[in-house]
């Protein structure tokens, strides 16, 4: 499922390439660039070689996941908006796909996905993740829990700065938007805390062997593993 407004568009763009190449400027933001990045950067190292994409938007990570060598496959409800001949595409929504469709990848990598779906609907999705079996599972959800970023860049001819404060989401719920397609729920509200979504992988059978966190995007990630070597029928 793609984003709408923060995250990737969900607009089938088709044949007008101008109005696809306003959208990916409009949304591959200099802020979101190391987001994008990290997806990629929490795969080095571990055995992987293919990858199912949930959710690739404009295809920035589809194609630097391809760059970097990984066979990729993505998913989305929307026709591919990245054309790559060797870059397969299931056009199905995650709610309703059956798990058999995400099986037999290396990893699954569904980044800014889940909080487009029900906080309570989230559990059924991450049991289908793990009826698929991937050996791993690369999530990330919006974080806003308590956080201060503060960056600085100064040279002879250009000063720049950034700041970015958030603090005592924990005492209140999200409000979700009013897009249909938009955020339901982000992880640092009250009810939606860290540690209960951290307790919504485990329930699903999942154990979180890495968690990142990123700055101006402001966003946690997990790199999760099936809690034993056992695969589900």
């Amino acid at each position: 499922m793609s984003d709408t407004g923060k995250g990737n568009p969900a607009r089938d763009y088709g044949g007008d390439a101008a109005a696809r190449q306003a959208e990916w400027f409009r949304y591959y933001s200099e802020k979101r660039i190391a987001h994008q990045w990290l997806q990629v950067r929490l795969l080095q190292g571990l055995p992987v070689k293919t990858v199912l994409e949930v959710g690739p938007g404009l295809g920035l990570v589809s194609a630097m996941l391809d760059h970097a060598g990984y066979r990729v496959t993505t998913l989305d409800r929307l026709p591919a908006q990245y054309h790559n001949a060797r870059i397969a595409h299931i056009e199905a929504d995650l709610a309703a796909v059956a798990a058999e469709r995400l099986a037999g990848f290396d990893a699954i990598l569904c980044c800014e996905t889940l909080e487009h779906f029900a906080w309570a609907e989230v559990d059924r999705l991450l049991a289908k993740f793990r009826k698929a079996a991937p050996g791993y599972l690369v999530l990330s959800v919006p974080y806003m829990g308590a956080q201060l970023d503060l960056r600085l860049s100064l040279n002879c001819r250009r000063a720049r700065r950034a700041l970015s404060l958030k603090l005592f989401r924990g005492l209140r719920r999200f409000r979700p938007d009013a897009d249909p397609l938009g955020h339901k729920w982000e992880v640092g509200y009250r009810g939606t805390g860290l540690s209960a979504w951290e307790a919504k992988l485990a329930a699903a059978g999942f154990r979180p062997r890495r968690r990142e966190f990123t700055g101006q995007t402001r966003s946690v990630f997990h790199v999760c593993q099936p809690d034993s070597d056992e695969r589900t029928a």
